[in-house]
């Protein structure tokens, strides 16, 4: 009988035949994270890779706790990656109390990680643009609320998610009260290629702070696997 250790390890990691990145000059690369992240997105679509936009969130409450999710990515921007959600949440009070988080995007059809690591702001008026934009089942989620509560039992929500639903088809503007969107925009970006034979290759992106505006420019450098 094999052990859960020796399971693991014979599950692959990542698809064979991956073609690795070979990167020969830095100043051909695109000048923006932002830039090259659509391009690497659009390409692991094109693969056909299951949610491309699903990430990990991660946060801490200032105090040493650490928390992580997996949250959907709703916009990019010159701004930065955007994503939304309760500001009441553990999510919410973590970002209220310690505005810096972590996205860590994994692709694995494509051998591709991206890390973006920064400041994050929280923009309400955003969040009502998107939670409007919502379909009716996921905005009467939103309206339930309590997220991370303890719950009795599971009919409490159910009834909760059902009159909630009968609002939201009563009335289409009816937005949650707590919820927002939030903005990450990026002291550090990195970008994780793997490849067949060839080894792994990481790329990172910072602004470069003597250009004199903040993410006017950014400085690329290659990192040790």
């Amino acid at each position: 009988m094999t052990t859960f250790r020796e399971r693991l390890r014979a599950l692959p990691v990542l698809p064979d035949g991956l073609p690795g990145w070979e990167i020969a000059d830095l100043d051909a690369l695109p000048a923006t994270p932002h830039q090259l992240f659509e391009t690497w997105f659009d390409e692991t679509v094109a693969a056909g890779a299951t949610g491309p936009h699903a990430m990990t969130l991660s946060t801490s409450d200032g105090h040493g706790a650490v928390r992580a999710r997996t949250v959907i990515l709703k916009d990019l921007t010159a701004d930065g990656w955007w994503f939304a959600g309760h500001s009441t949440s553990p999510k919410g009070r973590d970002l209220a109390t310690e505005p810096r988080a972590a996205l860590t995007f994994l692709w694995r059809e494509t051998g591709r990680q991206v890390r973006v690591t920064g400041a994050v702001t929280s923009h309400p008026e955003v969040g009502a643009a998107d939670f409007l934009a919502r379909p009716d089942a996921s905005r009467a989620a939103g309206l339930v609320d309590h997220q991370s509560e303890v719950l009795g039992d599971l009919a409490e929500h159910r009834k909760a998610w059902a009159d909630a639903l009968d609002r939201v088809r009563a009335d289409p503007r009816l937005i949650a009260p707590a919820w927002t969107a939030w903005c990450l925009t990026p002291y550090e970006v990195e970008f994780w290629q793997s490849g067949t034979g060839t080894g792994q290759t990481r790329l990172r992106y910072r602004p470069d702070a003597t250009m004199g505006a903040p993410r006017a420019a950014w400085t690329k450098e290659l990192l040790w696997p």
